[in-house]
């Protein structure tokens, strides 16, 4: 009997020293729990490339714990800039979110809101950090070529194509078209061989038909050096001059719309979508639009520069950087500014860089994420690695990025003007000249 009462004694000590041994094991996760300092990261991403950040943010909060990343999506830019003004007001504002180039980064850097990158990095530095894209472009940086925000989601417009159309029209999947005269050959081989309904679509159709009409044709975009060469706020606002080269191409368009070979447009993405169901054979987009296909199991395809124009230039040109970045906001706590450096510090890793840049379609933020890509990765989408590759050298004169103020209400009005082009509604030459004078008025706006 004494036996037994020992025993009994004996298990609720051992029960009672487990308890508190998992007690303290708790509360010493809770205090670490505790310690973590919270950063917001806004954004507008979407469907793979919004999975991908969601599976690294939960990557670096699961490999630390000193920082906790918080996402926070919105459905649009207009939504996040809606929602963050109000924020800001309240003191509420997260540590970063996420701005479409607006093509006057100074303005954005200006705001008493936002802390420029190059300040934080000041306080809290990245080590060995060579980025990939000489100067990052201009889309994120100042006149002195100072980093204003963290350019993660780079990209340029690119020309998407499905490899088996390709087979099955009797073309070469490894050698698309390099001029838009030659893509049309193939267009009609896509529509007439192959039996697709559309042969060619385009997203983004500013970016694509207006803005990088100019520099993959070795051209000047707006006057004033593409509106970079005016420092003073007395100089005259950098002025479109859209001449024989978008009126070919516009007029170029318009017939491939009326013969069936061009069949879809859109201002913003959605013509992505018919090119990741197979629906269309030639896509035009961001490079951003990558993460969707490469996603999609029956989707095989290649990517390659923008057609340009033999008659106006021997070789294509580059096209501008541009995209969206990750803006810090100012009036946080010492400790959260730390925790930002310390994000983006991870997101610049080469493994994780590379894995964001080969998941996404984005370009490399380093040249050592360009290093680490997987080289099976390039191997197996054509065309792709020559691509990237070709934005590591110095942009040109004219692929540098340009500026001009007000520019996020005149996009829209060049999109209008392309809508009513494209549909027929306006003849080409008309659709351009109201698109220009629109352009010049808003951007002399002060």
């Amino acid at each position: 009997m004494k036996n037994l009462q020992l025993a009994g004694i004996a298990r609720a000590m051992f029960a009672n020293r487990r308890a508190w041994v998992f007690g303290a094991a708790m509360a010493m996760a809770g205090a670490a729990n505790a310690a973590a300092v919270e950063i917001q990261v806004w954004h507008t991403l979407t469907d793979a490339n919004k999975a991908e950040f969601e599976k690294l943010a939960k990557q670096y909060n699961k490999e630390q714990d000193e920082v906790r990343v918080t996402l926070r999506g919105f459905a649009s830019p207009a939504a996040l800039q809606q929602e963050a003004v109000a924020a800001v007001k309240a003191k509420k504002g997260p540590n970063l979110l996420q701005l479409t180039d607006n093509h006057s980064p100074e303005v954005v850097a200006e705001h008493k809101a936002v802390l420029p990158l190059y300040e934080l990095l000041a306080k809290y530095p990245i080590k060995d950090l060579n980025w990939f894209v000489p100067a990052t472009s201009s889309f994120t940086r100042d006149s002195k070529g100072r980093l204003l925000a963290f350019p993660w989601m780079a990209e340029v417009p690119v020309m998407f194509y499905n490899t088996a159309a390709y087979k099955k029209a009797g073309l070469d999947p490894n050698k698309p078209a390099r001029t838009w005269t030659t893509l049309q050959g193939e267009l009609l081989k896509l529509r007439d061989v192959a039996n697709f309904d559309c042969p060619y679509a385009t997203s983004e159709q500013v970016t694509v038909h207006l803005e990088n009409l100019a520099p993959v044709n070795n051209q000047p975009f707006t006057s004033n050096n593409n509106g970079l060469g005016a420092v003073s706020k007395k100089a005259a606002a950098p002025a479109m001059q859209f001449d024989t080269l978008y009126m070919r191409h516009i007029s170029l368009m318009v017939s491939w719309k009326r013969s069936l070979l061009f069949v879809a447009h859109s201002g913003d993405n959605a013509s992505d979508k018919l090119f990741a169901k197979g629906e269309c054979a030639v896509l035009t987009s961001n490079s951003g639009a990558f993460g969707q296909f490469v996603n999609t199991k029956s989707l095989s395809f290649g990517v390659a520069p923008l057609p340009y124009y033999d008659q106006v230039t021997k070789d294509g040109g580059k096209p501008f950087v541009s995209g969206s970045a990750l803006w810090a906001l100012d009036g946080h706590p010492k400790a959260e500014e730390k925790a930002t450096a310390q994000f983006l510090a991870w997101l610049s890793k080469p493994v994780i860089a590379a894995q964001w840049h080969q998941r996404t379609g984005y370009l490399p933020l380093t040249e050592a994420a360009f290093r680490a890509s997987d080289v099976s990765f390039y191997e197996r989408i054509p065309g792709v690695q020559s691509l990237i590759a070709s934005m590591s050298s110095q942009p040109t004169t004219n692929s540098r990025g340009f500026r001009m103020a007000n520019y996020e209400r005149i996009e829209p009005v060049f999109n209008t003007q392309l809508n009513e082009a494209f549909e027929g509604k306006v003849p080409p030459v008309a659709a351009l000249n109201n698109a220009a004078n629109q352009a010049r008025s808003i951007a002399a706006q002060r």
